[in-house]
């Protein structure tokens, strides 16, 4: 049990990763505006981001585990070790980069290393939405913006009832967008072992199934509401305040928006009520909840004549959008060899 553990945690410290990252963007722009405290995001944030890992994870984790079946405890350790330590580090610089890259990086880094071939054909859906989560998020944004705004302009609320809605409103769309986040992003965090799932089925007559893959990213969940409560503030700063000065509605507007994205390329149940009518539907693939907030915002900076955006922190924020991947691959690399080469470990 000790050496599952061990083997374990180092996706219990990407979930940390993510926590400190990924997690806390859904709050990010309402603790940026000071409407909602840190402490009630964190709790929310954290119960919801558990519910949809273990109730709704299994969609996005599929087409992960297309990209590189990991079936070795060893190699799993390494994958995750080497994308948590590459969030950790842009983390500490105050990027919100995207969790998603990082795990795929360094699952590309263990293809190369154990010689399976890449999927093609996963990784083009999983980049294109990773390029398209942003842009969405940015078109959701722009046009919920005038539609709120135009609510708000025509119900002339006082402002004291207008301002108690909209942290209403921030508090909703939060744990919608963190539940999104759970179901979403816990494939990056737990789904690499899920090729070589230690547990087993738990089973209590027809009442209650909690699957081996679900008992993981319970474990993944709570690893992620720790890395909320005590790493995020910085992340949150830079989302909510440091890119474009936000108000409270324009917040509520950002989060939805970001929230529904998040949604739509995690909700298995949505996939196939759209493929039954006929409809184009969205691949179920990780996205980054940094990307996709960060397109909201530049979205309602548009909306508003695009003035006042930071161009200098967002082109920093690009920078690091681009050299995750490539520095979890790498360190992906090296690591397994010195796993394999030192410790003689299967890898």
């Amino acid at each position: 049990m000790l050496k599952i553990l061990f083997f374990l945690s180092s996706g219990l410290f990407l979930g940390w990763s993510l926590g400190t990252n990924d997690a806390a963007n859904i709050f990010g722009t309402a603790v940026g505006t000071k409407m909602i405290r840190f402490k009630l995001a964190a709790i929310i944030c954290s119960i919801f981001v558990i519910i949809g890992a273990v109730v709704s994870g299994a969609g996005a984790s599929q087409t992960l585990g297309k990209l590189g079946a990991i079936d070795e405890l060893g190699g799993a350790f390494i994958v995750a070790l080497a994308a948590a330590v590459t969030v950790l580090w842009m983390t500490k610089s105050g990027l919100p980069v995207s969790t998603s890259q990082a795990i795929v990086g360094a699952i590309i880094g263990w293809n190369f290393f154990s010689h399976n071939s890449t999927s093609v054909s996963s990784l083009s859906k999983i980049v294109g939405a990773w390029v398209f989560s942003p842009i969405l998020s940015a078109v959701f944004s722009f046009i919920i913006f005038f539609i709120v705004k135009g609510l708000v302009e025509k119900s002339k609320i006082h402002l004291i009832r207008l301002d108690s809605y909209t942290r209403i409103g921030l508090i909703i769309v939060g744990a919608f967008g963190a539940y999104s986040l759970g179901a979403n992003n816990i494939a990056n965090v737990m789904g690499v072992f899920t090729s070589s799932s230690p547990f087993q089925d738990i089973a209590v007559g027809k009442l209650f199934h909690l699957s081996s893959t679900q008992q993981l990213f319970l474990l993944g969940g709570i690893a992620i509401a720790v890395g909320v409560f005590t790493y995020s503030q910085k992340v949150m700063m830079t989302v909510g305040s440091n890119i474009f000065k936000l108000s409270p509605i324009s917040a509520f507007v950002a989060v939805a928006s970001s929230s529904i994205v998040l949604f739509i390329f995690a909700s298995q149940g949505l996939k196939h009520f759209l493929v039954s009518h006929g409809l184009p539907s969205f691949p179920l693939v990780p996205v980054s909840s940094s990307q996709s907030i960060v397109g909201a915002v530049l979205g309602i900076s548009i909306a508003k004549g695009g003035r006042n955006i930071h161009w200098r922190i967002l082109g920093k924020i690009s920078i690091g959008w681009v050299l995750t991947p490539v520095a979890a691959a790498i360190l992906s690399y090296f690591s397994l060899f010195f796993m394999q080469n030192v410790f003689m470990m299967n890898v």
